[in-house]
């Protein structure tokens, strides 16, 4: 049932508690589009194409039932070390 809950795209992501029944990321969506900011799905694609690695918890995951087959193509699974690993060799390090 928890799985059922979680969004299946980007598009159906929810704004925190701005959401207000999903006028919340339209309207977000509208304001990036005003200000010619690309999508989300743009931007993560520029970031993988300039090497930005994303992973994801593979303890988060396990917590709230999402597998493998659930994340979207390119996204690393590993766990603090792995993160902590990859941090260390970076430039830039962004933790969400």
């Amino acid at each position: 049932m928890f799985s059922m809950m979680l969004p299946s795209h980007s598009r159906k992501l929810k704004l925190s508690k701005m959401n207000m029944m999903g006028m919340g990321r339209r309207t977000m969506r509208h304001i990036m589009k005003k200000k010619n900011i690309d999508s989300l799905e743009t931007l993560r694609d520029l970031a993988l194409a300039n090497g930005v690695e994303f992973i994801a918890c593979q303890m988060s995951m396990d917590v709230m039932g999402v597998n493998r087959e659930e994340l979207l193509d390119g996204v690393t699974i590993g766990g603090v070390a792995t993160y902590m690993n990859r941090a260390d060799d970076a430039n830039v390090n962004l933790f969400i």
